[in-house]
């Protein structure tokens, strides 16, 4: 791997170390990444959700890093807290205070349904996405490319995998993600990953997106220090709204075979292909069913996932 990959593997290692003693030990958390562009970011509605719905995931905690742009020095800014509605699109945070939106993506009932799955363990989730992202580098795009270093208005460019680990960093190194007081344990145990429209509008990206999705959940796993890391990939789909029966995403079905190829060549990785049914509510983004559905269908790829690896 690059010297890029070493590098922030050694940063990360950091932060998964033994915490030094202070606090009163607290619970084990096990800590799932979630990433990708807009319809991970989410724009379901809250409104539209029922009441049972909008109530707070008690007991599953998140940290939704705030939104950042090429050029940016990483700041991972973030806080912990209790799963509720509004980490959808719009959201932002200072790492003081969250700025809940009007909008939820996958992660809320995500959460929710492996708290139903593991009924033995906690839930934490790391949310760090980015709307219009590509995996492919030089795109003119917010990019996820490890290598992509441009100038950005004469700095440097960092991109959206350093302002993800960033996050991950931030949120890793908090002693105590649920305020009791106590120290908590946090496991790496899996990510979840929604993204690909964007690299579908050009062939060059379409055609290296295979390549490119195998060396990012690789980094991921690497940074996370988990070998083998389970991932859950949801396949792209297209509203064809567009007006003269082309598709969204010109190269979109090379986006959604090499999703398919990178989940069946790594055998801790599933493909969730319940997108294809859901509904829209703009050319480009799933409506608020799709978005409970599809935090749900993570989970249940996530949870067989790792049956299988406790099996085994």
């Amino acid at each position: 791997m690059t010297h890029t990959h070493n590098r922030f593997v050694r940063t990360l290692g950091i932060t998964l170390a033994t915490c030094v003693a202070g606090l009163a030990q607290g619970k084990v958390y096990h800590v799932y990444y979630l990433g990708g562009q807009s319809n991970m970011d989410g724009y379901g509605r809250v409104s539209e959700l029922r009441d049972e719905q909008r109530a707070p995931v008690d007991g599953c905690m998140i940290f939704h890093g705030n939104n950042q742009n090429a050029g940016d020095a990483p700041s991972g800014k973030g806080i912990w807290a209790t799963l509720t509605p509004g980490h959808g699109v719009g959201f932002g945070s200072d790492g003081q205070s969250n700025r809940l939106s009007d909008r939820f993506g996958p992660e809320l009932t995500f959460g929710r349904a492996m708290q139903e799955q593991f009924a033995d363990r906690n839930i934490a989730i790391i949310k760090f996405s980015r709307g219009g992202s590509t995996i492919a580098g030089n795109t003119g795009s917010p990019c996820w490319d490890p290598h992509d270093r441009r100038a950005i208005n004469g700095t440097v460019g960092m991109n959206q995998y350093d302002f993800a680990l960033k996050a991950i960093d931030n949120a890793m190194r908090v002693r105590d993600i649920d305020g009791d007081g106590e120290e908590d344990t946090l496991i790496a145990s899996g990510i979840v990953w929604m993204q690909g429209e964007s690299d579908g509008t050009q062939q060059g990206p379409a055609e290296r997106y295979f390549d490119n999705l195998s060396e990012l959940m690789e980094l991921f796993r690497a940074a996370m220090r988990v070998d083998g890391l389970p991932v859950v990939i949801g396949r792209i789909s297209d509203s064809n709204r567009r007006g003269d029966n082309q598709p969204m995403w010109v190269f979109g079905e090379q986006i959604r075979a090499a999703q398919e190829r990178f989940c069946d060549e790594d055998p801790n990785a599933m493909l969730v292909t319940n997108t294809d049914g859901y509904g829209y509510s703009d050319p480009a983004h799933y409506d608020t069913a799709g978005y409970v559905d599809m935090g749900e269908q993570f989970a249940k790829a996530m949870h067989a996932l790792e049956s299988v690896e406790a099996d085994d």
